[in-house]
């Protein structure tokens, strides 16, 4: 998936009422119609929100048992098509007949007198700032509440096929439920403008910042994670030689910090910052003497056997990686030639073809390389993160005052699912090139993130910080270190537009597109709007929207 955000079918939130008599054998049909497109719309969204919230095997077979039985769901455009006339086997229930049509009625009308909109308000109010595990033990485990009938909360009304599967499943359907809630983060109203920006970080005591490429782009470290395949596990196994040709390219030694590599380190002088997630491998946050910083994807900075899993400084393999050869671990045995027992020479055969001929003689393959082949410690795709990183979120969640976001779209899960985790009170910052759709941050800084972040020094009265004078040796000397040309720091940088009265502010090298341009056009058709709707935009399209009871 492009983006790690949730994705479901467009919510059912109509109650079915027959349009002829009960008695009518078309109305009947029609019954059974309806009740199985409720179902085949459940089905099919929870399978498809699989791609975001983990489900084992064992639960999606759960989910899709009883639903062989079902026919013409889907018509060619993939629209829900539900044959009118389905007819129960004979000799069997039908999986959804009158009597679950009437259910699934009763279940809806009960979906709307569950919980009042006091309840509802607290439920989610528990989640979002107490977090998943809470919710799920206090809810669930202390108060014993059914999970179909704690759905109701979240706008969700079970049919009767999906709450008869098992408590793991159910489980499931809740977890999707709660992801979809916690993607759905409202806008904090009274933060809007850089001053409110400048403010926060001012006073808050413990920042979080999550970065992307974007702060590394500067430094001329090329986009190189979705690169032909490179960086998946299996294929770095069957062809080392193909990554260490391009690894030289990439290597941290080449490059030099930039200036959001030193504001995260005059974040941490300050004695403000709670942690650094960073998605690079850089390294390039350490260069710059940032010591709270967790490399989610791993770094260059250490490198481990394939086969023994010895670890070893990454210094160890900066030599062959910079001759683009494949560096093995010492530890592990050499490739030792097979060796055959010796035979008694028969005497050949003479006029034999090609295909008769013995070939025994033929020498048997060498592997191209021994199983101690190092790999530097970053995560490749197939790799999951290290527990480091579920143990870190898990200290910072209650302790985080300001979410910073830099340089990154938020597309590569797990990291992209932080924001998800922190509670929603936080006020979010996003400095980023591009808007990112599938999150709402309380103000948006668009721009090259260099420029906006030595904008925001120069507004806080501080100065960003020298490099310090590195230790250790490095193949490269001075001349061969890259970096793209950067604006100079002695200039003060341009002034931002703001996008109307909103919350969105435009820098140098910002690339909102037709995003910007309806924000804008809203703005400039709502003169009259109330602060509070102005300040309000959805992650979406800017719109609230009311909570209804629906059946996906």
């Amino acid at each position: 998936m492009d983006q790690h955000h949730l994705i479901l079918p467009p919510p059912l939130t109509r109650s079915p009422s027959p349009s002829k008599p009960p008695n009518n054998e078309n109305n009947r049909n029609g019954h059974v119609a309806e009740a199985l497109r409720i179902y085949a719309i459940q089905v099919r969204g929870f399978l498809e929100a699989a791609e975001v919230v983990e489900a084992d095997p064992d639960t999606i077979e759960d989910i899709l048992e009883g639903f062989d039985s079902l026919m013409g769901l889907e018509d060619d455009d993939g629209d829900e098509d539900i044959d009118p006339c389905v007819e129960p086997i004979e000799g069997q229930d039908s999986p959804a007949g009158d009597e679950a049509f009437d259910v699934d009625r009763e279940y809806l009308q009960e979906a709307k007198t569950t919980w009042s909109k006091a309840e509802v308000k607290q439920l989610m109010t528990d989640l979002k700032e107490h977090g998943r595990g809470y919710f799920i033990n206090e809810y669930v485990v202390k108060r014993a509440i059914p999970i179909p009938r704690l759905l109701y909360a979240f706008g969700i009304c079970l049919c009767k096929q999906l709450r008869q599967k098992r408590p793991k499943t159910l489980l499931y359907f809740l977890e999707v439920a709660m992801t979809r809630e916690l993607e759905s983060r409202e806008k904090l109203p009274m933060y809007n403008t850089i001053d409110d920006a400048v403010d926060l970080i001012r006073k808050s005591k413990r920042i979080v910042i999550l970065t992307g490429a974007g702060i590394s782009v500067s430094c001329g470290i090329p986009d190189f994670r979705s690169r032909d395949g490179l960086f998946d596990i299996h294929y770095f196994k069957e062809n080392p030689a193909v990554f260490y040709s391009f690894a030289s390219q990439i290597y941290p030694s080449n490059f030099i910090p930039s200036p959001c590599h030193r504001f995260i380190k005059l974040i941490e002088d300050k004695g403000k910052l709670l942690r650094n997630y960073t998605q690079n491998i850089d390294t390039l946050e350490t260069r710059a003497g940032v010591q709270r910083v967790l490399q989610c994807h791993g770094s260059f900075a250490t490198a481990s056997c394939i086969n023994c899993h010895t670890r070893h400084p990454g210094n160890a393999i900066e030599d062959d990686i910079m001759n683009h050869r494949v560096p093995l671990c010492k530890g592990c045995p050499p490739i030792q030639p097979p060796t055959k027992p010796k035979a008694k020479k028969k005497p050949k055969k003479k006029n034999l073809s090609v295909w008769e001929q013995d070939d025994d003689d033929d020498e048997p393959d060498i592997p191209a390389y021994p199983p101690g082949i190092m790999k530097p410690d970053i995560t490749f795709f197939g790799e999951k993160l290290s527990n480091e990183f579920d143990k870190a979120l898990i200290e910072d969640r209650p302790l985080v005052d300001l979410l910073l976001v830099i340089g990154t779209s938020l597309k590569v899960s797990p990291v992209s699912d932080i924001l998800t985790h922190l509670r929603h009170s936080v006020p979010q910052i996003l400095i980023n090139k591009t808007p990112i759709k599938h999150i709402n941050p309380d103000i948006v800084l668009l721009g090259n993130a260099d420029e906006v972040v030595q904008y925001l020094v120069r507004k806080l009265g501080w100065d960003l910080p020298e490099l310090p004078a590195q230790n250790g040796s490095s193949s490269l000397k001075p001349g061969n270190i890259r970096t793209r040309k950067r604006p100079s720091e002695g200039v003060e940088p341009s002034e931002p537009r703001r996008v109307g009265d909103s919350h969105v502010w435009l820098f140098e090298g910002a690339e909102g597109g037709m995003w910007v341009r309806e924000l804008e056009k809203r703005y400039e058709s709502s003169t009259e709007s109330t602060p509070d709707a102005s300040t309000r935009p959805s992650s979406q399209d800017g719109q609230s929207k009311t909570k209804k009871p629906r059946t996906t």
